[in-house]
């Protein structure tokens, strides 16, 4: 077994919004892998206390927990007890019907002898390479089907397509949200390894188009998890003042990278 774990901020002066853990049981027998990508509002209003890192890191330590603890329970129930714990401890204290209410990116693999189970909502994502060496994206795909005029402002995102029907999801506080995400189960022996991405790394493939999902996971498995990281801040350093055409509406973002060789 053998495991990394990236995570850097995209501005050293702001907290990382990011969260990254891999669980081992004690027992020896499988793993987990929890990687969140917190969604950084806009300016102004959340109905929160709280800031999105307390969110993430709340959310994520419950995930890592029930991820390992409860091994039986599919891993979309995990996520909604997750969500529900969280949302519980600031239910009293802040408005959770808010739209701009603290909120992530998901992706979610757990391991046995047996199986390889997998869960990802919005953005992020995660590759499952075979032992042949094939690399299979496993992809939420909503948010990028949307039209480009659909994303024109945050507030239209928050009033029209964000946790609604023919828009996209994400992990908020309506733990009902997680039997949208895409999930599925795979023999063990059909996976060597797995890498989860936030979307502030799979800039490597989705931006700056260095190679496709599997020339990514190359990457990370030869050069490691931290040499992706490097190589897109490059890119984003190099190509700062065409961020605008783009699409981009930060020059660096929070990016994090787990990979996991079975």
């Amino acid at each position: 077994m053998q495991t990394q774990l990236v995570s850097e901020p995209g501005d050293p002066s702001r907290r990382n919004e990011d969260f990254a853990s891999v669980a081992l049981p004690a027992s020896g027998q499988g793993g987990a892998l929890v990687v969140l990508d917190g969604v950084t509002p806009p300016r102004g209003e959340t109905g929160c206390l709280h800031s999105v890192p307390w969110f993430t890191a709340r959310l994520g330590g419950a995930l890592t927990e029930l991820t390992v603890s409860l091994p039986d329970v599919p891993l979309a129930d995990a996520l909604t007890h997750a969500l529900t714990r969280t949302a519980d401890s600031h239910a009293e204290t802040c408005d959770l019907s808010h739209p701009r209410t603290p909120q992530a990116t998901v992706a979610l693999a757990r391991w046995s002898a047996a199986t390889v189970e997998y869960l990802v909502l919005s953005d992020s994502a995660l590759l499952v390479e075979s032992p042949d060496g094939a690399v299979t994206p496993y992809l939420d795909d909503r948010l990028s089907r949307l039209p480009r005029a659909s994303l024109a402002t945050d507030a239209l995102i928050d009033a029209h397509i964000r946790n609604k029907e023919g828009g996209f999801f994400t992990a908020a506080a309506d733990p009902s949200v997680a039997a949208r995400a895409v999930t599925g189960v795979l023999p063990r022996a059909r996976v060597r390894a797995l890498a989860a991405l936030t979307d502030g790394a799979t800039r490597w493939v989705e931006t700056f188009r260095e190679g496709d999902w599997g020339d990514c996971f190359t990457f990370v498995r030869k050069e490691g998890a931290r040499a992706l990281v490097e190589r897109v801040r490059a890119l984003e350093a190099a190509d700062a003042e065409e961020r605008a055409f783009l699409g981009r509406s930060k020059t660096h973002d929070d990016a994090t990278v787990v990979y996991a060789e079975l």
